[in-house]
């Protein structure tokens, strides 16, 4: 008698389960909200530190190793033609940076990359966030001119 009433009582919690997904896939006619992310490619405006820039110093590195797009935060205008570029990557003694710069009229983009030094492939690094600061040299100055991440 046991075996029958475990039957259908395994029976009873498999048709209540299909009936609850069955009506959560129900459709009433009612417009579904869309809730996938909204992709876009504008470039990200970070905010000017007119103070001095803060952060570790990092130097261009072009040889890093698996480089990929990162953001910066903040940016400040030096003297001359230059800039510096603040951001969050890991340790120096294993991540590196490298970056382009396009220039118009109207805009400074740039694209900061990060990725493994490459003296410090293959070796154990710390898991640590570090914030840095990159100097690059423009065209002309930054002026009135909008600064903008790639990324």
């Amino acid at each position: 008698m046991s075996l029958r009433r475990g039957c259908a009582t395994l029976l009873a919690v498999a048709v209540t389960v299909l009936t609850v997904a069955a009506c959560g896939d129900a459709d009433d006619g009612a417009a579904q909200e869309v809730t996938s992310p909204v992709s876009t490619t504008a470039p990200n405006t970070p905010t000017e530190n007119p103070a001095a820039a803060t952060g570790e110093p990092f130097t261009a590195d072009p040889t890093i190793v698996g480089a990929h797009p990162i953001p910066f935060t903040s940016w400040t205008a030096l003297p001359g033609n230059r800039i510096a570029i603040s951001f969050e990557t890991g340790a120096p003694e294993c991540y590196g940076v490298d970056a382009t710069v396009t220039e118009t009229d109207e805009t400074v983009t740039i694209e900061l990359r990060s990725g493994t030094r490459a003296d410090a492939v293959g070796k154990m690094c710390v898991m640590i966030a570090v914030f840095g600061t990159l100097e690059l040299q423009l065209d002309a100055p930054v002026g009135d001119r909008e600064v903008r991440s790639a990324v």
